[in-house]
């Protein structure tokens, strides 16, 4: 009978360590933590400098495990996509828009981060508005425009050329 027990945690992708909180928990399930680490380094290499969220499997009879690697968050992967250190603060305007704008996407970015992304969505232009609805509390622009108006334009039918399955 299969006995499996889960390690779940946030790790900087490609830089897990044998370090609380997921070294111990795993030497208490007496598996391999090395090999472990490693393996979840390998699996979240591709987000390096983005905290990701992990789950670890393990069959506490064979001590075998696998691995299952979430996605970041929206903001992190529009941070990435333009280089940012960080997104803009809290601070809002009186429309409610960030109150410093940090950078500017291109649709082409916008549609990158969506097919990435696991966002359940009827279809990829669902995607493309979620990340242009976080693209307005990052501070971040999109075509260099602020991002509602751009919703608005891809319900228009604005982009449809560039937003393709």
């Amino acid at each position: 009978m299969m006995r499996m027990k889960t390690v779940e945690a946030i790790i900087e992708g490609g830089k897990a360590t044998a370090a609380p909180p997921l070294g111990p928990a795993l030497s208490q399930l007496g598996v391999n933590v090395k090999a472990v680490v490693e393996k979840i380094n390998e699996k979240t290499e591709a987000f390096k400098s983005m905290k990701v969220p992990i789950k670890v499997m393990v069959d506490e009879s064979t001590k075998e495990f696998d691995i299952e690697v979430g996605s970041p968050p929206v903001s992190a992967l529009i941070k990435k996509e333009l280089n940012l250190e960080k997104l803009a603060g809290p601070g809002k305007d009186e429309k409610g828009k960030a109150a410093e704008t940090v950078g500017n996407l291109t649709m082409e970015q916008v549609v990158k981060i969506a097919k990435s992304k696991d966002i359940i969505s009827r279809n990829l232009k669902a995607k493309v508005k979620q990340v242009v609805g976080t693209c307005l509390s990052c501070g971040v622009t999109v075509e260099g425009k602020n991002p509602k108006d751009v919703i608005k334009e891809i319900d228009e039918g604005v982009f449809d050329n560039r937003i393709k399955e």
